[in-house]
């Protein structure tokens, strides 16, 4: 590589006696100019073409930002990528410009009073035509594809996407290009660009969510439930309104080959408790919520001095993956783990310019249990129409501590359901309930298996109501080595359940809720949840956050 990279920088900074043109290029669709665009520059001479643009050439381009430079004598060419004031890279690509096929045509046409001539690519199953000159003895074209053709003065892809010159000009010198510290592979310069274009947070790597004795804390990680939920405080940086904030958790199984509830969630801890008084002292130190039906609940709802757990993203485990890859059956290949990714950007405000306490759970009763990763990346937009919002977290029945006590959401087997009364100081605009849900009791006749209507009140109306149910269960098969396999050809993980699926995450619904008066409001959730048989029962995990402006 070293080697290499002095070639690349004798290329890069030789001098020729060539004539060299300046070609500025810019882009429409469907006849109209882009807004706010930049353009395109091409340089080019008989010896080498730079593709850049203008806010690069006039060092005003922000990071990351990449520019092309192609070799004629060699016939191959250099991606050159500033990754941050300090970091540059490239790569060298010495067989893709030779491998470009094209259809030449007889069509002739001006372009800026040189005559051009046209040649048709398909390109992953996108039809660009090139309309290209030979009048100024160089090449170059405002892509990678088509440098070879002569200059090309415009491209059209799939007769609607125009990038056209609108003017050539010649120029004393050729521009250089800033040399790269490394020269790398053309993998690792695609994935090292890709991933500066935004921010990861690591959260947890390889986190082992099991059920022992023997779990054990460490001077950033703190684990609870035996072993079950793992917790860490974050710092996030400034989050730009409008940024697209994304949460992701790979896991596969160390042991436990079971259907799992997992979540991963943040802990609020704007009020006097919270749910991490909850890890550290028991769930009987949360406040306890009850409805008549004779059981107590903790930390489900919000309250004067609470705030239950926000959910980032609910999942569900697969039944053993990799752990139990062994289990082989034919034209089955197992996954190795399973990904989970979610937009979490509609709670940006909770996130950003905050060190919070995120924390992951899986419930489960294995010394092996679970392996897991989690991470949150923040991409940035430079433009949007979105307006910035307030959250209130309102309640949360999944028993993330259910290892420690906390006792399952059952309360729906009343008729009060779950009610959560919440004050506003002043009036909100545009209000959503971000709403998760999902049925549980693992018989035939238990609720995951039985479709449930939920019905959401506000202030005493039926506001909304719908009945959650995932029926695509049986896609996710690859994923679930140890599911069992039934008579009738099925297997456990294909089974329709109540908004989930063994392997998935399960999405929020977001529920109107119109412009909210400042005062007292009550929400209420109600699903008739059935009875239980045996030692065998239902139960509902249900969260929401109040969303509005």
């Amino acid at each position: 590589m070293k080697k290499l990279l002095f070639i690349f920088m004798l290329f890069i900074s030789g001098n020729t006696f060539s004539q060299n043109f300046k070609i500025t290029y810019l882009k429409s669709s469907n006849g109209k100019l882009l807004e706010n665009q930049e353009a395109v520059l091409v340089f080019a001479n008989t010896n080498q073409t730079l593709l850049s643009t203008e806010t690069i050439r006039n060092q005003k381009a922000r990071f990351p930002f990449e520019e092309t430079t192609v070799d004629r004598k060699t016939n191959s060419f250099y991606q050159t990528a500033t990754l941050n004031i300090s970091e540059v890279i490239a790569t060298k690509d010495s067989v893709s410009l030779s491998k470009q096929t094209f259809d030449y045509l007889n069509d002739t046409k001006k372009i800026l009073g040189y005559h051009c001539k046209k040649a048709k690519a398909i390109v992953n199953s996108n039809t660009i035509e090139f309309w290209y000159t030979t009048d100024l003895k160089v090449k170059g074209s405002p892509t990678v594809l088509g440098q070879n053709l002569g200059l090309v003065l415009e491209m059209v892809r799939n007769g609607n996407f125009v990038i056209a010159a609108t003017k050539v000009e010649k120029i004393k010198s050729f521009p250089t290009v800033q040399s790269p510290k490394k020269i790398v592979d053309g993998l690792t310069y695609k994935d090292l660009l890709w991933k500066s274009r935004f921010t990861t947070i690591p959260v947890f790597k390889d986190q082992i969510i099991n059920f022992s004795d023997e779990y054990k804390s460490n001077d950033s990680i703190l684990r609870f439930a035996n072993g079950t939920i793992a917790v860490r405080k974050i710092k996030f940086p400034e989050i730009k309104v409008g940024s697209q904030i994304f949460v992701d958790v790979t896991e596969q199984s160390n042991g436990d080959a079971y259907d799992r509830t997992g979540s991963f969630f943040m802990i609020p801890t704007d009020k006097e408790i919270s749910f991490l008084n909850g890890l550290q002292d028991g769930a009987k130190t949360l406040p306890i919520y009850t409805n008549g039906n004779g059981k107590e609940y903790q930390g489900v709802i919000a309250s004067d001095n609470y705030n239950p757990v926000v959910e980032l993203m609910r999942f569900f485990t697969p039944f053993g993956v990799k752990q139990y890859n062994t289990l082989q059956l034919k034209d089955k290949i197992w996954a190795e783990n399973v990904l989970y990714r979610q937009d979490v950007s509609d709670l940006r405000s909770l996130l950003s310019d905050k060190e919070v306490w995120l924390g992951i759970n899986i419930g489960n009763y294995d010394k092996g249990g679970h392996k897991v990763s989690a991470n949150i990346t923040i991409h940035t937009e430079e433009e949007t129409k979105v307006k910035p919002t307030q959250i209130i977290p309102l309640f949360c029945t999944n028993n993330i501590m259910e290892m420690a006590g906390q006792e399952y959401g059952t309360m729906f087997n009343n008729d009060k359901g779950l009610e959560v009364t919440f004050k506003l100081n002043q009036p909100m605009k545009n209000c959503k309930l971000r709403y998760i849900t999902t049925g549980h009791g693992g018989w035939e006749n238990g609720d995951e298996f039985v479709p449930k209507k939920n019905s959401i009140y506000l202030d005493g109306k039926e506001t909304f109501s719908f009945t959650p149910w995932r029926q695509d269960c049986g896609s996710y098969r690859l994923s679930n080595p140890a599911s069992g396999n039934f008579s009738n050809g099925l297997s456990s993980s294909d089974y329709s359940r109540s908004n989930w699926c063994p392997g998935t995450v399960t999405n929020p619904i977001f529920i109107d809720l119109g412009d909210l008066e400042a005062g007292t409001h009550t929400i209420q959730i109600k699903i008739p949840q059935g009875l239980p048989e045996g030692g065998s029962f239902s139960s509902w995990n249900v969260s929401g956050v109040l969303i509005g402006e």
